[in-house]
């Protein structure tokens, strides 16, 4: 019989206990043997210190906030989702860091791919100074104040960044699939770090490029040297490396004829010449004949591409175009049923057209008024998304801006007919009361993003009208649930240092501690919060019913939980509640008239095979 606590998962715990099913001699009384594991390993233990590292003022402590338990929860929204019963895509308002931490058990090793776009400490960024004594306060403070910049002049310019996006990126990458992706954009000031970061996060082994993208065009020397910057990149690393990570662009195929009716098919002309001297390949360096007319075309300056054996095999399949011209050169039929499976390389340098102005645009042609500076476009995520995704995988970008992620997932499901998700998170920074967002009623980022993604997904389903009225493909989710940080529906103790003569004010924390949830929160804030601690996505559906005149939730399809929350349960609502036969039945400690009736629950419980938690 567990309790439940209003903590994140133990991800200190988590890892130690991984360690110790691999190498148990190395944990004693739930202590790490570093030496020990070191010289298992192969690595023994020398005096040499003098070794290459990527250090910075914080570094430890951001490692240490990183594994800090959260005491936050996701308290669900409904009246600001769209189409709650029937998403799976996700918003969370909130610190991205806290809300990390709280994804930790519920999608562990879920998520095929991420994107971020965070601040590119421009010295106007909001730049996220946490407090590693109680990061929910902070987060409290913070969403109540205008954003704060981190110019130059604060002396510790780069490492306020780097320890802003350290814990971040470590949480995030527990986050991927083994198989899964992550992309980053980012400009001049920090790609060198950001890069140091992701090599010691992610692995060297695992880069796999770093794009460059053409964000600008307006050649209007911003630059001091007389030089326009107009690109940024997209750094990309996968969680581990050994497979293809890109799909590959799309074969132009419309070159394929088959205009004397070749029974192998369509076929196209490629050059034969060479690119060898006869002294470095005389093998390649040969007069060609055509046998049936005994034409001679002679030799290439640099050969031809196959030696002789080859060039006859050719002839005898007949693959050989022979030019009526005795100055044309022979090619070779290429047939497109022969293609490699394999389609081209994905170019590193993103050459479609579109640019930061592009997005711009976008938005403002759903809102009729700019209200974002400097969004990327929707269709360098979208060809992001595609390159690495299969049609029903998670996406999740925890710097979301103006929503971009979630409009291109929608859109791309639109065209391909996928089911993809997107978890979104961002916090709710307050708009500049002078800005043309302010004005138009938005007070936060959030609010801005929100209703982009209604906006965006109502033309979408405009524009594919025929996708939502076809019976044989799932219908177009462009719905999404809301879900906002906040702290744990838990009471914690309050061990601040009393006085002898206070005595009062210790029964008071005593006698308030007796009913654990808050009285301000619902039953449906619990729910949630139990399912984020016991792994449970948050897009699971939640139906309630009555056993015996008392409401039960039940979580999933099948049932996979049942949370009690009412009053005076007695055995045979237990009983009752057995019957539908759950993994894990929750009680609230409240439930119960007393600890026999609790003991009693659990027998009953275990009898069924049923795990009972207490909250």
């Amino acid at each position: 019989m567990n309790n439940l606590d209003g903590l994140s998962m133990n991800i200190e715990q988590t890892n130690l206990d991984k360690l110790r099913s691999v190498f148990p001699e190395c944990v004693s009384e739930g202590k790490l043997d570093i030496d020990k594991l070191l010289s298992l390993c192969g690595e023994y233990i020398d005096n040499d210190f003098e070794k290459y590292k990527f250090e910075w003022k914080g570094k430890a402590e951001c490692l240490r906030l990183a594994q800090k338990r959260s005491t936050g929860t996701l308290r669900p929204c409904p009246e600001e989702s769209v189409d709650w019963d029937t998403t799976r895509n996700l918003y969370i308002e909130g610190d991205n860091l806290e809300v990390l931490k709280l994804l930790q058990t519920a999608y562990y090793r879920k998520v095929k791919m991420i994107y971020i776009d965070p601040p590119y400490n421009t010295g106007n960024d909001f730049v996220y100074a946490d407090d590693f004594a109680d990061p929910m306060a902070r987060y409290k403070e913070v969403t109540q104040q205008t954003t704060k910049s981190n110019p130059e002049t604060m002396g510790r310019y780069h490492t306020n960044w780097l320890n802003m996006m350290y814990p971040r990126l470590r949480l995030a990458a527990n986050l991927l699939r083994d198989d899964g992706v992550i992309f980053i954009s980012i400009d001049d000031v920090e790609i060198d770090n950001l890069k140091k970061l992701c090599n010691e996060i992610f692995g060297e082994e695992n880069f796999v490029a770093q794009f460059i993208w053409q964000s600008r065009q307006n050649k209007d020397n911003r630059n001091i040297t007389g030089v326009s910057i107009d690109h940024e990149y997209v750094v990309c690393y996968t969680k581990q490396f050994g497979h293809r990570v890109f799909r590959g662009t799309d074969r132009k195929t419309e070159q394929y004829k088959n205009p004397d009716n070749d029974p192998r098919g369509p076929w196209t002309s490629a050059n034969m010449v060479g690119l060898a001297t006869a002294d470095a390949r005389p093998n390649l360096h040969y007069d060609l004949i055509n046998p049936a007319d005994g034409r001679n075309y002679g030799c290439p300056e640099k050969g031809w591409r196959y030696d002789r054996n080859t060039m006859n095999r050719l002839i005898q399949e007949g693959r050989i175009i022979w030019p009526d011209n005795p100055d044309g050169r022979p090619r070779k039929k290429s047939f497109l049923n022969e293609l490699s499976d394999n389609l081209p390389g994905f170019s590193s340098i993103f050459s479609t057209g579109v640019y930061t102005n592009t997005a711009t645009k976008e938005i403002g042609g759903l809102f009729n008024r700019y209200l974002f500076d400097f969004p990327k476009p929707v269709e360098i995520i979208k060809q992001l998304i595609s390159q690495v995704s299969n049609t029903d995988d998670t996406i999740l970008d925890f710097f979301s801006g103006s929503a971009t992620t979630a409009h291109a997932v929608m859109q791309l499901n639109a065209e391909d007919g996928g089911n993809r998700r997107f978890i979104l998170v961002q916090i709710p920074e307050l708009c500049d009361e002078k800005s043309e967002a302010y004005k138009a009623g938005y007070k936060n980022i959030c609010e801005i993003g929100k209703e982009r993604i209604r906006r965006a997904g109502k033309k979408i389903l405009e524009e594919h009208i025929q996708v939502t009225m076809d019976e044989d493909k799932s219908p177009l989710d462009v719905g999404f649930r809301v879900f906002k940080l906040d702290t744990s529906n838990l009471k914690t103790w309050d061990a601040t240092p009393i006085e002898d003569e206070q005595l009062d004010l210790l029964y008071q924390r005593m006698n308030s501690m007796i009913h654990r949830v808050k009285p301000e929160r619902t039953d449906l804030d619990m729910i949630y919060e139990i399912m984020l601690k016991l792994g449970v996505p948050l897009t699971y559906s939640v139906t309630s019913f009555s056993v015996n005149n008392k409401t039960v939730y039940g979580v999933g399809d099948d049932c996979l939980l049942l949370v009690c929350l009412a009053e005076d349960v007695q055995p045979e609502d237990i009983e009752q509640m057995a019957e539908y036969a759950p993994a894990k039945i929750i009680i609230s400690r409240d439930s119960f008239a007393d600890d026999t009736a609790m003991a009693n629950a659990y027998y009953i419980l275990r009898d069924h095979g049923i795990e009972l938690k207490l909250v």
